[in-house]
């Protein structure tokens, strides 16, 4: 028998998410549409408002532009180089940005896996929550994010970045 995966949907100002969690109440998945390998919900999900109610809260919180850290149970399945990326994402903080090539030697990688690095980042599976919106290119430049660079320009202008 398969795990049981609950969702529920969200307004906010960057569009509509879809939160994923598993049956302990941990979040899996924050996609938005159109997102590049974002989740859409599966037969079998379970439509369930009750995991969410903090993730729901701090996210208010977050767009409102009262909260600047999460705190909640995340859980995520990837190659352990993409988990060490992933954790990463985590160091980067509110109001500030990283470098693909600062999260390579952050995560003790050799200058050549930056690619690898961009590859990780592009598939976290938890976006804002996991900010990749943080990390931009070397020269500066927004580069890729795969809820959008729109969204991703938003994120950053919300947080004094830009």
């Amino acid at each position: 028998m398969t795990t049981p995966t609950y969702f529920t949907r969200l307004d906010s100002v960057i569009g509509p998410l879809l939160l994923t969690a598993d049956p302990d109440g941990a979040l899996t998945s924050l996609s938005v549409p159109e997102q590049k390998g974002g989740r859409t919900v599966q037969d079998g999900w379970r439509h369930d408002d009750g995991p969410f109610r903090a993730a729901t809260e701090q996210l208010a919180a977050y767009f409102a532009g009262d909260l600047k850290e999460f705190d909640l149970p995340l859980r995520v399945h990837g190659t352990a180089f993409r988990e060490r990326v992933w954790d990463a994402l985590d160091s980067v903080p509110y109001g500030a940005t990283s470098t693909y090539g600062e999260i390579a030697a952050r995560i003790g990688a050799p200058r050549a896996a930056v690619r690898a690095v961009g590859g990780a980042i592009g598939a976290n599976p938890l976006l804002v929550l996991r900010p990749c919106h943080r990390v931009i290119g070397a020269n500066g430049s927004l580069t890729g994010y795969a809820g959008g660079l729109e969204r991703k320009t938003r994120l950053l202008t919300l947080e004094g970045v830009l």
